[in-house]
């Protein structure tokens, strides 16, 4: 059963079966990029569900295999800020946050398929639902320093929280992960083959969540933290010489993705993840992003970035400053406090 008019917009459809609600991002051209009106339509779906005896168990996917959700609409951002400024830029990110902090708590169990593409808002949306599923087709990555942000939408704490300093890796460089890496780093629960996507979810429709995923067997661990003996320093200066020095060919991949992203970005991951380790909960994670890109999108690096890479996509964003030793730590350390 269709009922589109719970979202109340076009770009979030859903269905019901059983007992089970889904949501499904429908914005394919734009790979389901979230903006608010977007989250504000899956915040309503929600909150019609919540009381609602019917619906026992809420699957969050894509109508496209291409990506689930490639991360925030930044180009709409983009002329939000030329338009009405980065206070009101501000609100609508602190819009969709909210609206994945709920689905974070939600009080029923909720499953979200990361087939394809799952970045940034993507890991938002479905890399804090309570069982989260990926394929041979999954795409992780938080690449927000590419763009003069760090790593938002509660993806810090996942972070934080990887084996070792695999997830430091992650956050500076902006990585990408395929579904076993995902998995190995904790951002997501199960990896099954993308044929299957349906079979799981007619099982939720007529048994439980936890029955269902425990006939799916976890895979094998592998090691992610093979560059670990870089990372693990006092600061940064100091992990991209041991990089340099003795990173091998991995090592020279990062250096060259840590050359690419903003400076200030970095420097600034670097710190956030450091202190996220100390962070209790995923509430106090988000607020902590959110404190930061209050600050960052008031920077030229956000625009910059986000023209280069989106708009005018040359390639050759203006950071300011141009490099990682000319970055004052003291405005970096300041971006922690509102």
């Amino acid at each position: 059963m269709t009922d589109d008019r719970l979202s109340g917009v076009s770009t979030v459809k859903t269905q019901r079966a059983g007992h089970l609600g889904r949501i499904i991002l429908d914005r394919p051209s734009h790979l389901n990029a979230v903006d608010l009106s977007m989250a504000e339509g899956i915040s309503r779906v929600l909150d019609a569900w919540q009381n609602d005896p019917g619906v026992q168990v809420i699957l969050l996917q894509s109508s496209s295999p291409r990506a689930f959700c490639a991360g925030g609409d930044l180009k709409a951002l983009h002329g939000l800020i030329a338009q009405e400024g980065t206070d009101r830029a501000f609100q609508a990110m602190s819009g969709v946050y909210a609206v994945m902090r709920k689905i974070a708590a939600y009080p029923k169990p909720t499953v979200s398929f990361l087939d394809g593409i799952a970045m940034g808002g993507g890991i938002g949306l479905g890399g804090h639902a309570t069982y989260r599923v990926v394929t041979e087709n999954s795409v992780i990555a938080m690449p927000e320093t590419g763009i003069g942000l760090t790593p938002d939408a509660g993806g810090s704490w996942i972070l934080s929280r990887a084996p070792g300093f695999s997830g430091l890796r992650l956050a500076v460089t902006g990585n990408r992960m395929n579904g076993i890496g995902a998995i190995m780093t904790g951002f997501a629960d199960r990896m099954v083959p993308a044929e299957t996507l349906p079979d799981i979810a007619a099982l939720l429709e007529k048994r439980g969540a936890h029955e269902v995923f425990a006939l799916i067997a976890p895979i094998p661990a592998v090691n992610v933290q093979g560059l670990d003996g870089c990372y693990d320093a006092p600061d940064l200066a100091t992990a991209v010489k041991n990089l340099v020095e003795r990173g091998g060919e991995e090592g020279q991949k990062d250096l060259m993705a840590l050359s690419q992203a903003c400076p200030f970005s970095v420097q600034l991951a670097w710190e956030a993840w450091h202190r996220a380790r100390n962070l209790t909960t995923l509430d106090a994670a988000f607020e902590q992003e959110e404190t930061l890109v209050s600050h960052l999108i008031r920077r030229k690096d956000f625009t910059e970035g986000v023209r280069s890479k989106l708009i005018d996509r040359d390639g050759a964003p203006q950071w300011t400053p141009g490099t990682l030793p000319e970055v004052d730590m003291a405005e970096v350390h300041a971006c922690f406090t509102r």
